[in-house]
């Protein structure tokens, strides 16, 4: 079975790994600091903050910009659960966005009418969270200017973009927004294993990010509380505090992430540009050989350079045979393990529990039904870019011949 993702494991990866194991800090030593270090330089931002998921850096980042119980944060239907979830962890309401049927991301002008009506029930949200989908950047720059008119903080949900570029800078830079959030998980673009990073330019918010991510535990004098001094006859009114001392100032999680990780993900980011051009090219073979067939290939924004996380094609079944369930499970016979991206969130069971159903985002519903992932990673080889072209042709046949009965 080709698979829809793979990563790529090489023998300088296990060398880096296994060198952790044998030093004496397997964690919070100094591959965690160093990985961090080079994947801002890498996108352009001045601080970083690993995880050990994205989900961990999406809680993280909305809690540091004040998430929280009557809070609103609005973000895509077409995305990974995490990037909804992790507004409930915190107490707040979730709304969504439609997206723009041609990038599958946020739609700029569903967001602008959307924010428009809530000004006036005096319902925006505190944070919104865009999500670049398949790892393509969204239009960061007008969403960075409503965020200006009416109030919000922007929280890029880049898991699937590390690599990639708008407006021929990398995502990542945080111009347009207060923190971006990527995912380390296998099937992205590189990996630690499980992981994630959240980085943004403002130091007051890689610092509270550090602060959560470690149980709200700091060593640090200069973050101290004031010294409690003790009332009980059984304990020294003046604690008698060394180095061993430390507060918990808050209340966090256990969020991070280990060396052995990172010096996976630090190897990793040295061919992160190997990877992503990779990538690109076979999505641009996929453009190519497909184009006479009856799918519809991705849309590219001309500010954008994807990263390509995955590719998604779309079926234009509404009149004709096979739906795209029979698609799907003839791909699956024919090994490719095709997959789908995603299924609308609005409409699993939990939210629908919580107000939500079908029918409420017509666009990202209309994408659901029509969308197959299709096989795309660093390793795959053009023979086998070839055996998935011509599973597809054989559908394409079939949709023809049936279109012309």
């Amino acid at each position: 079975m080709i698979p829809y993702g793979r990563q790529e494991i090489t023998e300088a990866d296990i060398e880096a790994v296994v060198e952790v194991l044998r030093s004496d800090l397997i964690t919070q030593g100094s591959k965690v600091p160093e990985f961090e270090r080079a994947v801002t330089q890498q996108v352009s931002a001045k601080h970083a903050v690993a995880t050990n998921s994205a989900t961990s850096a999406l809680h993280l980042a909305c809690r540091t910009l004040g998430v929280g119980p009557g809070d609103r944060v609005w973000t895509s239907p077409i995305t990974f659960v995490a990037s909804a979830n992790c507004a409930l962890y915190c107490g707040a309401q979730v709304d969504f966005v439609d997206i723009d049927p041609n990038t599958y991301n946020m739609s700029v002008q569903a967001l602008e009418a959307k924010l428009d009506a809530a000004e006036r029930t005096g319902t925006l949200p505190k944070v919104v969270i865009p999500v670049h989908m398949c790892g393509q950047s969204c239009e960061m720059q007008e969403i960075g200017e409503l965020a200006w008119r009416y109030g919000f903080f922007v929280l890029e949900d880049a898991s699937h973009a590390i690599g990639g570029y708008y407006q021929q800078k990398p995502v990542g830079n945080c111009h347009y927004s207060d923190i971006t959030v990527f995912s380390f998980h296998p099937v992205k673009i590189i990996t630690t294993a499980e992981g994630g990073m959240a980085v943004t330019n403002n130091p007051g918010l890689a610092q509270q990010m550090e602060l959560l991510r470690s149980h709200g535990i700091t060593r640090d004098p200069n973050l101290f509380a004031d010294v409690q001094y003790s009332t009980s006859k059984t304990v020294p009114r003046i604690p008698d505090h060394g180095p061993w001392y430390y507060q918990q100032i808050d209340l966090g999680y256990n969020y991070r992430m280990t060396d052995i990780q990172a010096a996976l993900g630090l190897k990793q980011l040295e061919r992160l540009k190997t990877y992503v051009t990779k990538r690109r090219k076979l999505a641009y073979r996929y453009d190519e050989l497909l184009a006479d067939l009856p799918f519809h290939t991705p849309w590219q924004n001309p500010d954008t350079e994807s990263a390509w996380h995955i590719y998604i094609i779309r079926f234009n079944l509404e009149e004709i045979e096979p739906n795209r369930r029979k698609v799907f499970d003839f791909l699956r016979q024919q090994g490719i393990g095709v997959n789908v991206h995603y299924i609308p969130v609005h409409t699993q069971p939990y939210y629908r529990k919580i107000g939500f159903d079908w029918g409420m985002f017509p666009s990202a519903e209309k994408y659901y039904w029509e969308a197959i992932t299709l096989p795309l990673f660093p390793t795959m080889t053009k023979e086998t870019q070839n055996q998935v072209v011509n599973a597809l042709k054989k559908i394409a046949h079939k949709i023809d011949r049936m279109a012309h009965k």
